[in-house]
């Protein structure tokens, strides 16, 4: 298996572990305390840390002298962190577990974001290198189907322990892949005793830089509304007359973007930054239609073509961030976009949890509206015309990165 075959396969079994989580979480919490809002404390925590640890892990990945141990070490946390909730969760003292559960979530910018960014040194600049980031877009779809249908099956046949047990041996996998990939180093390209990248470097680039600060604002306010759609597509499913067809809604969705990743978003020959718009319009657009569909069944195919519409918008927002974040930074523009879509997500949840209440059919229709309206921000927000190459680094002398277009370098 070659470099990038490890890479897929690594990024394969983390992003499993971590879509398992919540799921996982929830059932064992259910299991041995009766209370589902007590897993939900726990899933909270878990996922909390995600923004405030993207920054660090960001920075901290790009200062290690061997990213190999670094992004090892990350992965094995996030293991230890897994195993230790599925033996601690509803056994031990709440602070304990909660403070496990930071500690294994502070790990996460490294699952999704850290992960991608070791893609531009396994694959050369070019169209291969786009059709990298769709087969990576397409590990992240591939989790979200198999990951809650295996914990659900595990804690069926098992109970929610073992459940999680499968989970944390999927993350030691996925370690243990990634300490056999090669590593670029993180200051290649930096001019000999420049300064390091500080913590808010990649944050300044994420604003700096116009085609990443559009596909970060766009993306952002977009998983506002996919984070509040699990709990809308199982409200819409009870307003249809079928309360327990939420999950063949949202499995719908998440096959439909397995297919639009694997697909729509291998077309290199479309401008990255297009097909964001285009992504987001089109889910927006299907979505409208669902909010009004008198069937599960039909509610349910509609649920799958905006899931291939949002397949492409992964790979489209890697692909824009491997061609415009500085070198210096890459790891930080990563985890820190991944953050903040968690965190976004996180909010959308929260809200429609708030208006719970009111008819299904005008929540869905609002998460359509954000999906529509994040691509009215970026159509805004991005450049016109043909992009260049960056010609300085959008951090300024004291981040200590290259300004050339990145490229594959010396492990």
């Amino acid at each position: 298996m070659g470099g990038f075959g490890r890479y897929l396969a690594a990024a394969l079994a983390a992003r499993f572990a971590s879509e398992g989580m919540a799921m996982a979480v929830v059932l064992l919490a259910l299991e041995r305390t009766g209370s589902a809002s007590y897993g939900a404390f726990v899933l909270t925590a878990w996922l909390a840390p995600h923004v405030l640890a993207a920054p660090l892990a960001g920075a901290a990945a790009g200062r290690s002298r061997r990213p190999r141990l670094f992004h090892t070490g990350a992965l094995a946390g996030f293991a230890a962190a897994v195993a230790t909730l599925a033996v601690l969760l509803g056994r031990a003292p709440t602070p304990l577990v909660l403070a496990v559960a930071v500690l294994g979530g502070s790990c996460g910018p490294m699952i999704t974001g850290g992960l991608s960014s070791l893609v531009t040194g396994l694959v050369p600049a070019g169209p291969g290198r786009d059709r990298a980031y769709g087969w990576d877009a397409s590990t992240y779809n591939a989790a979200g189907v198999t990951a809650p249908a295996a914990v659900s099956l595990a804690t069926a046949l098992w109970s929610g322990g073992p459940a999680m047990a499968v989970l944390a041996v999927s993350a030691a996998l996925a370690a243990t892949l990634a300490a056999t990939l090669p590593y670029e180093d993180p200051r290649a390209g930096a001019p000999a005793g420049a300064p390091r990248a500080g913590l808010g470097a990649g944050l300044a680039a994420l604003w700096r830089v116009r085609e990443l600060r559009a596909v970060t604002a766009a993306t952002t306010l977009a998983f506002v509304g996919i984070g509040s759609l699990t709990t809308t597509a199982v409200l819409l499913a009870a307003a249809l007359g079928s309360p327990g067809a939420g999950g063949v809604l949202m499995t719908a969705f998440a096959v439909g973007a397995l297919g639009g990743s694997l697909t729509l978003g291998r077309m290199t020959s479309v401008e990255p930054g297009r097909l964001v718009r285009w992504a987001l319009a089109g889910t927006g657009v299907t979505l409208v239609a669902a909010a009004f569909t008198p069937s599960v069944a039909a509610t349910a195919v509609l649920f799958a073509v905006a899931g291939v519409c949002d397949g492409p918008l992964l790979t489209s927002t890697l692909r824009i961030r491997a061609e415009h974040a500085p070198d210096g930074v890459r790891t930080q523009v990563f985890t820190l976009g991944a953050g903040l879509k968690v965190t976004a997500a996180s909010t959308g949840a929260a809200l429609v949890g708030f208006a719970a209440d009111a008819p299904a059919w005008t929540l869905l229709t609002g998460i359509a509206g954000l999906q529509l309206a994040a691509a009215l921000l970026h159509a805004l927000a991005a450049p016109r015309g043909p992009v260049p190459p960056p010609a300085v680094a959008a951090t300024g002398p004291s981040a200590g990165s290259a300004t050339a277009p990145a490229g594959r370098r010396t492990p």
